[in-house]
């Protein structure tokens, strides 16, 4: 076993193996399964045999992580989570780190925040038993029609139409299988899309307030302190300064 001193997250896409840590934790682990590791605790973890795995990895740290431990959100005696349908959990680890990387603490804050929504909903929507294929994909139309155009408002009644089902149904089985509602996941991608809005520089927080369908400016702060846990003021005061030339 090993310290590692940082937090990572590990996301099992194919093959399976074991899990051990220094509090006894001793699990097997297979496709689809999320391995939480935590600064300080020893742990050890891999494929056993001559058998192999495929996985997504990535270390991660900072004040606010230690927070949701202290309040168990991240829980060192609960180290694994089960997490389906791949692909679609993938595509969500994979879009914290989807900007290009620039100097500053901005970039990294965007990431920051993009971390805690993803694992936010990993945490609180991890799923237990496998997905169907049929289920899988149709939850990734699904999740492809509620992060299109964010720029306007989307019928909930008619999205679930499109996908065959009706609007509670729908609600029902997306919030089964991702773990979350639909319209807080959607929520989630328009906060997603207001940081990178921040990030460019351009736009007021007014500006992107009424870009996004947000009523007004006040609500839209309180809805992006509410999923990244700080306000558009405090996102904005560690991004990177852009000095832009008029045209």
């Amino acid at each position: 076993m090993r310290v590692l001193g940082n937090y990572a997250l590990v996301y099992l896409l194919d093959g399976g193996g074991r899990y051990v840590d220094a509090n006894g934790v001793s699990r097997a682990v297979r496709t689809g399964d999320l391995i939480l590791l935590f600064p300080e605790l020893a742990h050890g973890y891999g494929p056993e045999g001559a058998s192999s795995w495929t996985e997504f990895y990535l270390v991660f740290d900072g004040p606010v992580f230690d927070l949701w431990k202290a309040q168990r959100l991240l829980d060192p005696a609960r180290p694994i989570r089960h997490l389906e349908p791949i692909d679609h959990w993938l595509r969500r680890f994979q879009s914290v780190l989807g900007a290009p990387r620039r100097p500053g603490l901005g970039p990294a804050l965007l990431e920051v925040c993009r971390l805690q929504l993803v694992l936010g909903e990993a945490l609180l929507g991890g799923a237990g038993s496998p997905v169907r294929p049929e289920d899988a994909s149709w939850v990734s139309q699904a999740c492809a029609l509620l992060e299109s155009d964010l720029d306007r408002e989307v019928d909930m009644h008619e999205l679930a139409r499109s996908l065959g089902v009706s609007y509670d149904g729908f609600r029902k089985k997306f919030a089964r299988i991702v773990g979350v509602p639909p319209l807080r996941y959607r929520s989630a991608r328009i906060i997603d899309r207001a940081c990178e809005l921040m990030q460019r520089g351009v736009l007021t927080d007014k500006q992107i307030s009424e870009q996004l369908g947000f009523r007004d400016e006040f609500y839209f702060s309180r809805r992006f302190k509410q999923i990244t846990g700080r306000s558009p003021r405090d996102f904005r005061r560690n991004l990177p300064r852009v000095d832009r030339t008029p045209e």
